[in-house]
């Protein structure tokens, strides 16, 4: 007898871990495409928000906000697009969920490598051919800006290369494969090996973040939720710590 209460226990626990592993779901996920000068702020709101969320796993895909968009047009399953510029956002306006959000600022400066061995002292000295100086390409929004900025400064820049994302640009410059190079001053404090010099009317130009949820998202809501908290109160101070404007 009692090997068989055994045995019926055995079935019991056996058919038990079955219904369990039968029912068993995997935590939502969220995937978010987020332009590259977002890289830092945008780990640590990801962070935030997972605490806020136990159950919730984000993963954020960080680029240039063209390359990103283009990404998102072929059917990249992201779930948010966060970009540095409205332009990447209109060209993808038929895979938005929603009217994209406006949720911070930033403005442009010129990193040189520590010391400033080349002495620039302004964005005049990117348009003589005695410094090498690297800026972002023109579809790419901090390229956009570049160009717009050194128009209103009457200048022809004269780059060695230009580059996808503000990360392409910093990173020639942080090693030393360029004298300068133009980036937003965000990125000046999560960058080693450069300093800034400040260019006379950035804030003139300064570029504005937009982020929606994307038509595509797996779980609209928890897409609008994290829209919402980069938004909101929370992310605000995240974004302001970071040397982000207000929108």
């Amino acid at each position: 007898m009692r090997r068989a209460s055994a045995a019926v226990v055995a079935v019991a626990v056996a058919a038990g871990i079955g219904a369990c592993t039968a029912t068993a779901e995997p935590d939502p996920t969220l995937t978010v495409y987020a332009a590259a000068s977002l890289t830092d702020v945008f780990a640590q709101i990801e962070a935030d928000f997972e605490d806020a969320h136990p159950d919730v796993d984000v993963t954020t895909v960080y680029g240039g906000s063209a390359d990103l968009a283009a990404q998102i047009a072929e059917g990249a399953p992201a779930d948010v697009f966060a970009s540095a510029h409205a332009a990447p956002m209109e060209a993808i306006a038929g895979e938005l969920a929603t009217t994209p959000v406006a949720f911070a600022t930033n403005t442009l400066t010129i990193a040189v490598p520590s010391g400033n061995p080349a002495e620039v002292t302004s964005l005049a000295d990117l348009a003589s051919g005695g410094v090498t100086s690297v800026i972002c390409a023109p579809q790419a929004p901090c390229g956009t800006v570049t160009a717009a900025l050194a128009a209103a400064h009457g200048l022809d820049l004269a780059p060695s290369s230009m580059e996808s994302s503000v990360t392409d640009v910093l990173g020639k410059v942080a090693s030393g494969h360029a004298d300068a190079g133009v980036v937003y001053a965000t990125d000046i404090a999560r960058a080693d090996g450069v300093e800034e010099v400040t260019i006379a009317g950035a804030g003139e130009s300064a570029t504005t973040y937009p982020i929606v949820a994307l038509e595509t998202a797996q779980d609209p809501d928890l897409a609008a939720a994290f829209v919402l908290y980069v938004v909101g109160v929370k992310g605000q101070a995240v974004l302001a710590s970071a040397g982000f404007g207000a929108p």
